[in-house]
């Protein structure tokens, strides 16, 4: 598929080694980061987590924290009512059943509280090294833009028609590279299309979506 090709190059063109924005040192961080990250920037995020993991940054010290305090530490990421009940909920979930380790695999991830297929996607293609396409609203977004999924599809089916059109070791640099990309050129209002080097095939600058 020659667009996806192009889109590669350039990808790669503007961001040869692409790094999760959100900022972690363990895989339960980052699991903690990527809850606090819906609906809420990655600047934010990492503003309240470098507090918050001063104190609270294995399951245990997070239980210990309690939810109120918990609350207040990250009150200003947004739905923190929720937030903090899925962190909890999901620390719990890993000190009785998984050894206080967080798990490899998806289909286990993605039974903990608040840990949906996006998250758990993050986490296996960023602290474990797997190749995952987490689809966020960038990719998302992008992704139609380009026509690499239908118009108006859910995010697992761009995730599915996604991992058809890019080659498997491009997974997780993909999806990087397409979050960086939305952040700065692609974006949601008011997208930079001058700079861009898609124009040729995006169907959203040729108005054909």
């Amino acid at each position: 598929m020659k667009s996806v090709e192009t889109t590669l190059k350039y990808f790669d063109k503007l961001y040869p080694n692409p790094e999760c924005a959100l900022i972690y040192s363990t895989p339960y961080e980052l699991l903690v980061a990527v809850i606090l990250s819906a609906q809420c920037t990655d600047k934010r995020v990492n503003i309240v987590t470098k507090e918050l993991f001063k104190v609270a940054n294995t399951p245990e010290k997070m239980i210990n924290l309690g939810i109120e305090k918990l609350k207040e530490y990250i009150h200003s990421c947004g739905f923190y009512n929720n937030k903090a009940k899925s962190i909890m909920s999901m620390s719990q979930d890993l000190i009785d059943n998984h050894g206080s380790e967080v798990p490899t695999d998806l289909e286990t991830l993605t039974k903990l509280s608040g840990v949906g297929r996006k998250t758990a996607n993050v986490v296996i293609g960023t602290a474990f090294g797997g190749q995952t396409i987490a689809v966020d609203t960038h990719v998302h977004r992008i992704s139609q833009r380009l026509g690499f999924c239908e118009k108006n599809c859910t995010p697992y089916n761009c995730e599915q028609s996604l991992m058809k059109i890019i080659p498997y070791e491009n997974y997780t640099k993909f999806h990087h590279q397409t979050i960086w990309f939305g952040r700065d050129i692609c974006k949601s209002q008011r997208p930079m299309c001058e700079k861009c080097e898609l124009k040729d095939i995006c169907l959203y600058y040729n108005k054909k979506i």
